[in-house]
């Protein structure tokens, strides 16, 4: 990728300010676990892998601030800063996947000494970073078979290198088919309330020089009907065991117009997601996000004062819907159940 998502730099965690792009590419240096939870927060940084690793490099940097020497007082001391990063957003289970991974390196048995927890921890946080690339390039190399030449692919949201570290999910399915020689088109969802796919996707996507076409998102069926959409591939923000998915807003209703002109409906997302505690998507707790989201537009009011607004900012597309998974260790089909299952515990 031609930019950097997330940086470590040992005394600050730096991240590319989304809330900026395109018209502006800002970094922001966060120096304290707190900054890194604000950023998570407010959208600065955002997508599952991406906000999983930010999560894990707050832990890191909280650990580089404690001055104390007595282990017991190093562990007390990181318990708010777990937690503060755990109700930064609910949604993304990568969040809570990697929090689990850097508090398994605090209860290790014997238990470590304040300097070899800090390297620990660190080490623990580069390599959630490193594994990101990898797996989404696999992602890539396993879904990029079913991308053809002349394709018309529409996505939504964002799930390319500003979800991850550098690579992407779904959008990582179109780069591996495009450097393979392949050529398409991408027909990218404007994703309201915040435009991810206006100013994440299409920014993206132009980077790279691949053909890119921004629609409304109310625009969808009827481009699906018209203009000859071959595929329709999306991220993910959780996975159910069943293969229900959660994905930003405006998901589902693609997925059920892409059922209705017989159009293939795949998801993009890494094991990590995957979460097998959640029999289906009901249990999958969605994010409700400040009305004035959807009241506003970049900051200015486009609705009548006083108005109500609802805001979820995901929802759920039942495994019906989906007619394959794409992850590292594969393309899995239905039953979902039973294969996801299988590759969570390989």
């Amino acid at each position: 990728m031609k930019f950097k998502t997330i940086e470590w730099k040992k005394d600050r965690v730096r991240i590319l300010d989304q809330r900026k792009l395109p018209q502006e590419v800002r970094y922001i240096d966060c120096k304290e676990a707190s900054s890194v939870a604000e950023a998570i927060r407010t959208l600065a940084i955002r997508g599952a892998p991406a906000i999983g690793v930010a999560a894990a490099m707050g832990i890191a940097l909280a650990a580089v601030k404690i001055r104390s020497h007595r282990p017991d007082v190093f562990r007390e001391s990181l318990k708010d800063v777990f937690e503060e990063l755990r109700q930064s957003r609910p949604t993304a289970v990568n969040l809570f996947w990697a929090l689990d991974r850097m508090k398994k390196i605090l209860d290790q048995v014997p238990p470590l000494s304040v300097e070899d927890l800090r390297s620990s921890l660190e080490a623990e946080a580069l390599r959630i970073f490193d594994e990101d690339v990898k797996v989404n390039q696999r992602i890539g190399e396993h879904g990029k078979d079913l991308i053809q030449d002349g394709d018309r692919i529409l996505t939504h949201c964002n799930a390319g290198g500003l979800a991850t570290v550098g690579y992407g999910t779904a959008l990582g399915v179109l780069y591996a088919a495009w450097f393979q020689g392949k050529r398409f088109r991408v027909f990218v969802d404007e994703t309201r309330p915040l435009l991810q796919g206006t100013r994440l996707t299409a920014w993206e996507l132009m980077q790279e020089k691949i053909p890119v076409t921004l629609i409304t998102d109310n625009m969808a069926p009827w481009v699906m009907k018209k203009a000859g959409i071959n595929l329709v591939l999306v991220g993910a923000d959780r996975i159910a065991r069943n293969g229900d998915t959660a994905n930003k807003i405006g998901t589902y209703g693609l997925a059920i117009s892409s059922k209705w002109h017989g159009i293939p409906f795949y998801v993009a997302a890494p094991t990590s997601t995957v979460d097998l505690d959640l029999a289906n998507g009901l249990g999958i707790p969605i994010e409700e996000r400040d009305p004035a989201e959807v009241t506003h537009v970049q900051g200015q009011q486009v609705a009548p004062g006083g108005i109500k607004a609802f805001n979820p900012a995901f929802d759920i597309t039942p495994q019906f819907f989906i007619k394959a998974i794409v992850t590292e260790k594969g393309i899995i089909r239905k039953p979902f159940l039973r294969h996801l299952k299988r590759i969570k515990a390989g």
